[in-house]
This record gives C-alpha cells, sequence and structure tokens, in this order.
C-alpha cells in the first residue's frame, strides 16, 4: 500500500503543479492544454475498440473543437460542433470503407463524453471567481478520491459494485463524499464570496460526480477488457484514467455555479 501510495504521489504532485498553473493562466492557453488532454482521452478510448475500428480523428478533432467553441463561443456553440460530428465520424466511416456502428458510437461517445465534459471545465474557467471554483472542484474530486481510496483499503468490508470495480468499498465512498465536500467547505472560508450553504452545495455536487465517473470509465474498461486505458502517466494508467472523475465533476460544477450565480 505504501508503494502503491508514494507512487500515486509521485505522479501527482507534478501534474497538480501543472494543473494549477494553468487554471490560474486561464483563457487559450488553459483551453488549448484541455483540448490536447481531450485529444488523448478520445485517443484511448476508440483504442480500446480496435475491432470497432472508431473514427477516431474525427472524434479527436471534434472534441477539440468543442472545447475550442467553449472558450471562444458559447454552450450552443458546443453543442453545435457535437451534433456536427455525427454526421462527420458517419462520413469518415463510409469513406475509409471500414467501421461499424460500434466504431461510430465509440467516436462520438469520446465527442460528448469527453469534449463535452472538459469544455464544460473552460465554461467554468470563464465564469466570475472561475480560477477558484475550478481550483475547488478539481482539489475536492481529487481529495475525495485519495480519502476514498485510504478509507476503502484501511476500513472497506462491502463492495460497492463488484461487477465493475471490485476494489471499491461503500465505506470508501463514505470517506471520499466527506472528504470532497468538506474541501469546498475549507476553501469557502478562504473565499468570502462563497458562502456556506453554496460551498455545500458545490462540495455534495462534486462528492456524488466524481464515483460516478470513476465507476463509469471502469465499466468502459471492464467491457473492453482492460484495466487501464494507456500509458501516459506510466504505471498509473492513461490520461483517460486521470481524468475520469474530472469529466463528469466539471460538467456538475458549472451547472451548479450557474445556478448559484443565477440565485
Amino acid at each position: 500500500m505504501r508503494g502503491e501510495l508514494a507512487g500515486r504521489i509521485a505522479v501527482g504532485l507534478p501534474a497538480t503543479a501543472a494543473a494549477v498553473a494553468l487554471i490560474l493562466l486561464g483563457g487559450p492557453v488553459f483551453a488549448a492544454a484541455l483540448a490536447l488532454l481531450a485529444a488523448a482521452c478520445v485517443y484511448e478510448l476508440c483504442a480500446l475498440y480496435p475491432q470497432a475500428r472508431p473514427a477516431w480523428p474525427v472524434a479527436m478533432l471534434a472534441a477539440a473543437g468543442v472545447i475550442a467553441a467553449a472558450q471562444w463561443g458559447t454552450r450552443d456553440q458546443m453543442l453545435l460542433v457535437a451534433v456536427a460530428a455525427i454526421p462527420a465520424v458517419f462520413v469518415w466511416t463510409l469513406l475509409a470503407g471500414r467501421g461499424s456502428t460500434l466504431g461510430i458510437a465509440v467516436a462520438l461517445l469520446g465527442v460528448f463524453w469527453i469534449g463535452m465534459g472538459l469544455g464544460h471545465g473552460v465554461l467554468l474557467r470563464r465564469a466570475p471567481h472561475g480560477a477558484a471554483v475550478v481550483l475547488d472542484v478539481m482539489a475536492a474530486t481529487f481529495i475525495g478520491d485519495s480519502a476514498a481510496y485510504l478509507g476503502g483499503r484501511a476500513l472497506g468490508r462491502h463492495h460497492l459494485a463488484p461487477a465493475i470495480s471490485p476494489n471499491k468499498t461503500v465505506e470508501g465512498l463514505a470517506f471520499g463524499v466527506v472528504a470532497a465536500i468538506a474541501t469546498v467547505v475549507v476553501a469557502s472560508r478562504l473565499e468570502h464570496w462563497l458562502h456556506l450553504g453554496d460551498a455545500l452545495l458545490l462540495g455534495a455536487a462534486v462528492a456524488i460526480a466524481a464515483p460516478v465517473g470513476d465507476l463509469f470509465e471502469s465499466y468502459i474498461k471492464r467491457d473492453a477488457g482492460t484495466k487501464d486505458t494507456g500509458r501516459l502517466f506510466g504505471a498509473h494508467g492513461g490520461a483517460l484514467d486521470r481524468l475520469d472523475a474530472i469529466l463528469f465533476t466539471a460538467t456538475a460544477g458549472f451547472y451548479v455555479w450557474h445556478a448559484i450565480l443565477a440565485g
């Protein structure tokens, strides 16, 4: 356990430092970084189903296009790019003379799941207090994940979803939920504009969305018969392995923060 935890820290600290720097910079630099990550994630997803021959070049470009629309456009334009990917993927499949319905579905899953997920991260960064809220969401996601891992290893007795992810436990989930909410509450004590009730709401959204996102990716990997989606982060897996929860929490965080601002 100590060796695995040390490995997580060795990979996590430099990645966290880079992520914080990009979030603080914001703007096109942040969007470009997320576009590259989205392309990497889409490629990893498509590589899980080589027999389906998904149109990965189109899916990668479309996911990056969704993020560009988030940076320089609106939610409607994000949706327009994503929807336009449907005929684009189909035409590519026809011209390539190979592929399948499963391949089309996998490619479009990459656009909507990964592109839209990270695209909402860009939208959240553009919102009022966006840099701080993105940092709060990211911190709550990863601290909650670490707490779930440690709590599950120490006290886990009841399996959460054994058919999808045998190592996840109900006890670990409870630790993760509490830690994620507590992270945003603690952050609110330093951010005078984030009231306690809003912090609890935002923290709860992250706490619920993160494990769902984690299980969603675990389900896909189990269906594909693989443990990791890639090796971008060495022994700790690919980009999609590291961002699975963020794809859900960034989206949930945006809509909760949008509702808070509207209220």
